[in-house]
């Protein structure tokens, strides 16, 4: 079963830099000293045996040639499959996007909201800009510099942490007691034309103190942007076929289909590309969103802070600060432009292709459409017809972060008993600001008929005309009129500026006892308890103009953006028990148990037990069993009517095929709104891990472990449920805007101005779906022959997910001492047994294991060559084949992947395999001095192929960088 995870992994790769992540068992094992590790609260007790805590080291962070905590994590295995991590690859402007240069983790593919991130083992406040409705932890604001380690552990750790430990925990441990100066500095880039260019300097200042020590660091980072324009394989659309209707102005709009005599779309007459023949056989001007893709936008991050202990007699107080600012731009593709109610197809006065008129008069254009009678956005009637376009700019906002955390805590001991105490405040402020491409719709659409004033405001209809309060009245804006700064100029009045801004704040306070609770016989049963007690506030306030309103027909005042009001706030109290029983001297076993109350959803209990055996010397055999639970964020629990899309899955439910689909089993997204809920439940999951670790001699370790997770009551949206209950349930079938207070789908004019077999229109208790549908398609023979849905249809989030997932990880670690080095050989790699859920929208289960972004096997290879003076390493990463995800795309797309014969016999597309090589190296100039340098993708391997991505690659699981270098220099003082 597992031949292709090792042929595929070790025949691929060579080996790698860094140990990236060393299994804390193999400690265990060789009898180091022991420590508290991420999983326990218990002091000075060996539990690292009972479950696997991946290690990332000091010497693993300075040799990974990292610039941030996102790269550092984004090659284990434990984090790759599905989308949960994410880093600034997949930031952009508008509400469905991740926020503009943040970044989070995710354990497992579970999602961030379901990986509980510790800073020294207590929690640091969330993004205040949710990522859809997942709250998560941008470990972009966390400072690298002041890491010591990192410690993983990829199973449930509620029992011991509560609330978001359902995947497991992240824990980032800071440098402590250190002593000195040291400066680091270090320079990245591709080789390619283009400047990718990294640039980072830290520094880090420790002294001791009477008693103590005081630790100070500073770090700065600057990224740029890159552009899908900036490489080959990115540059261009990856099919023909994927092309939008709606081209940028600076091409002039194509001639909506509507308004043309004979029911085709007219290619735009100033078009600056060939025209696009569609399948309809018309030829149109198209636009394709690599054009202005950023595939990593532009970053900047300052952060300082410090560490501080002291002991006052038998106390040690212990304090650590930090501070981070961070800056990032973000793109969209430019806006599409719609009629006022948002449908497509805007009116424009016939006026606007007069500039098209012969020498004798003559005008084609005008001799091919219909024109028409339309009303203004005054109320005017005027005489016109319908365009497609798109703003000429991409959607673009610049966003400043401001993150601090501070923790100060006092310990000592109580008799025999160790005690600590801290208390902890960490806030995260985010604010946000369009800066280009976001245009007011009302505006705009008065500037289209001659409305809008010199002043950027709109005039005043009278018996006389439009007149304006102040300044003059504009001619009005001709989309038609290219490169006219006369023109240009009133477009630019239309220009908007929405903001967003948001605050998220965590205030804790916690206190823990640990010590031997009793002895039986020759069994020293030592335990932890523990309270916490935390309150949790989180505010994203758009301004008014980002903000669907149900007074103004839930539309936004501004072109394709729009943001959502979220407010909540909580207190959770916690207590928690936990057992460590040696029951024998080859036994061990770990029981944990914790109670959370949480003020708006109530209460939950949570179990551990893990027991290891050691049956010789060098074999260890463990498992584990936990319940874990994620409350609902403060986003899901408080947003308003956030601005989206949903997709419903019309191959998970034939009757809604039918009806929506016309019988086709496709994936179709609308505009829609969710609301939060108040009255959700906590996500739930049970998680197992089995393993063993076999460590034959001092150099070799072998480590297998087998975990599932069966992860319930995930919070979602179901579209497709709703769809299905609106067939029989009147209450959700509205025509046109759904009314304020109520929940449903929008229907369009047309479908509700026919009836069914009984006379009843499609809002009556007792319609039939299936005869208004055959009354709608004989009425209007309408192009999409399914139901006509409107906009903005109101859907709550609920709790409708489940998630079952099975692995196996797998380590091998060899050093091979040859005198003057070592050679270190290691292997570290996730096999996916199963990651079965919902469908998006849908109650169906689907099977992710090998489909887009869930590849089956992801591993890394390395081998090191180590002296004590320098060493040198060759690495391998490797992303199994999986299918593309075609089955989204339109049937034009699907007839053009045939014909380049990239289909297989069962009319699927398979991503290829991917295997990057790294090599870094080191060298230590003096005592004082130490230079490393690394090559990522060093034979400059393209990403494969994906067509189910806009982007034409898996930006999750790939990148498009090509070959980059890396120099750093750390220098003591």
């Amino acid at each position: 079963m597992y031949n292709k995870l090792f042929l595929g992994v070790a025949a691929a790769l060579l080996s790698s830099g860094y140990t990236h992540a060393k299994q804390s068992e193999q400690a265990s094992l060789e009898k180091v000293e022991r420590i508290e590790v991420t999983g326990s609260r218990i002091k000075g007790v060996d539990l690292e045996g009972t479950q696997p805590v991946t290690i990332i080291s000091s010497e693993d962070i300075s040799r990974s040639g990292a610039n941030s905590v996102i790269e550092l994590l984004q090659d284990l295995p434990q984090l790759k499959g599905g989308a949960g991590t994410f880093t600034t690859s997949e930031s952009g402007s508008t509400s469905t996007s991740t926020p503009a240069g943040q970044a989070a983790a995710s354990l497992r593919g579970m999602g961030p909201s379901a990986t509980l991130t510790l800073i020294n083992g207590r929690r640091i406040a969330p993004s205040s800009f949710a990522a859809g409705t997942q709250n998560f932890v941008d470990v972009n604001a966390i400072p690298l510099a002041a890491i010591e380690r990192v410690e993983i552990l990829a199973t449930g750790a509620s029992a011991i942490y509560g609330a978001d430990a359902v995947a497991g925990v992240i824990n980032y441990i800071l440098k402590k007691d250190f002593t000195g100066e040291e400066l680091d500095v270090s320079f990245s880039n591709s080789f390619e034309d283009s400047d990718e260019s990294k640039k980072q300097i830290n520094l880090i200042w420790g002294r001791e103190i009477e008693g103590g020590n005081l630790t100070v660091f500073a770090d700065y980072f600057d990224k740029n942007q890159f552009n899908a324009s900036d490489r080959d394989y990115t540059a261009n659309p990856s099919l023909i076929n994927s092309y939008s209707y709606l081209p940028k102005l600076e091409n002039t709009p194509n001639i909506y289909y509507y308004s043309s005599q004979d029911g085709n779309e007219i290619g735009a007459p100033g078009c600056k590309t060939e025209l696009v023949t569609t399948e309809y056989g018309e030829e149109i001007c198209a636009y394709y969103g690599n054009q202005d893709d950023v595939l990593s936008a532009p970053f900047e991050s300052l952060s300082a802070g410090f560490m501080v202990n002291k002991a006052f007699n038998d106390l040690i107080w212990n304090s650590e600060f930090f501070y981070s600012s961070t800056k990032s731009t973000a793109y969209s593709t430019p806006a599409a432009i719609n009629q006022l109610d948002d449908a497509e197809g805007p009116w424009v006065k016939e006026d606007s292709l007069f500039i098209f008129d012969d020498a004798q008069g003559k005008n084609a254009l005008l001799d091919a459409l219909y024109i028409d009678p339309f009303d203004t956005y005054l109320g005017q009637e005027q005489w016109g017809f319908r365009f497609d376009a798109r703003f000429n700019d991409p959607r673009t906002i610049e966003v400043e972060s401001k993150n601090f955390r501070l923790v100060s805590s006092l310990e000592g001991q109580l008799g025999e008993w160790d005690w600590q105490s801290g208390v902890l405040i960490s806030e995260s402020r985010s604010e946000q600001q369009a800066i280009k491409g976001v245009y007011n719709r009302n505006q705009f659409h008065a500037a289209l008929a001659g409305e809008l004033c010199s002043d950027g405001s709109i005039g005043a209809l009278s018996d006389n005309g439009v007149t304006c309060n102040s300044g003059q009245l504009l001619d009005f804006y001709n989309p038609f009129l290219v490169d006219d700064a006369n023109n240009d100029a009133i477009l630019a009045l239309t220009q908007a500026m929405p903001t967003r801004e948001g605050k998220s704040r965590v205030y804790g306070i916690d206190l823990t006892l640990s010590g031997e609770l009793f002895t039986l016989g020759d069994i020293d049963v030592q335990s932890s308890f523990g309270f916490e007690a935390r309150k949790e506030e989180l505010s994203d306030i758009p301004s008014a103009n980002a903000v669907a309103k149900a007074e103004n027909e839930y539309r936004v005042d501004v072109f394709g953006y729009g943001s959502s009001i979220a407010e909540a706030e909580r207190t959770q109290y916690g207590a928690f028990a936990e057992l460590y029983v040696p029951l024998t001297e080859q036994v061990e076993m770990q029981l944990a148990g914790r109670y959370d109350h949480f003020d708006d959803f109530g209460s939950t209990f949570n179990p551990k037990i893990s027991i290891s055996y050691r049956p010789t010397d060098t074999i260890l055999l463990r498992a584990g069993w936990a319940t874990s639970f994620r409350a609902p964020s403060l986003t899901q629990a408080g947003v308003k009517l956030r601005t989206t899309t949903s997709t419903f899955d019309c191959g998970a439910n034939q009757a809604i095929a039918d009806l929506y689909c016309e019988g086709d089993g496709t994936l179709v997204s609308v505009n829609s709104l969710e609301l939060g809920n108040e009255n959700l439940n906590a996500e739930e999951s049970d998680s197992l891990s089995i393993g063993f670790a076999w460590s034959p001699s001092r150099q070799t370790t072998v480590m297998i472990d087998y975990w599932q997770f069966d992860y319930k009551e995930v919070i979602d949206t179901n579209m497709t449920a709703v769809l299905d209950r609106a067939i029989s349930d009147a209450s959700l079938r509205h025509c046109g805007i759904v009314p304020q207070n109520q929940m449903g789908i929008s229907y369009g004019e047309d479908v509700c101005s026919v009836t069914d077999n009984a006379g009843l229109k499609i809002d009556e208790s007792g319609a039939n779906l299936s005869e208004i549908l055959g009354a709608y398609i004989s009425e209007f023979d309408p192009r999409s022959q399914s139901l006509q849905l409107y906009r903005d249809h109101v859907i709550q989030l609920e709790n409708t997910g489940t998630q079952d997932i099975r692995g196996l990880d797998i380590k091998f670690d060899h050093r091979f001492e040859l005198g003057f080095a070592d050679l270190k050989l290691a292997l570290d790699a996730t096999h996916y047994l199963e990651y079965d859920r919902n469908k998006p929208g849908s109650d169906q289960i689907e099977s992710l294991v090998g489909t887009f972004r869930y590849p089956e096997n992801v591993g890394r290879l390395s081998v090191t060559l180590d002296t004590d003076s320098y060493y040198i390493s060759l690495s391998a990463n490797y992303t199994d084949s999986y299918l593309d995800d075609i089955e989204g795309l339109k049937g034009r797309e699907i007839d053009e992947l045939d014909e380049l014969g990239l289909l297989d016999a069962q009319q699927q597309h398979t991503v290829d395999s991917w295997t990057v090589m790294d090599l870094n190296a080191g060298l230590e100039l003096s005592e004082n001095l130490f230079i490393r340098a690394s090559i990522k993708n060093l034979f400059d391997k393209a990403p494969p192929a994906v067509f189910g991505s806009k982007r034409g690659f898996d930006s999750i699981n790939h990148d498009a960088f090509g070959t980059t270098y890396q120099i750093g220099l750390s220098a003591k003082f």
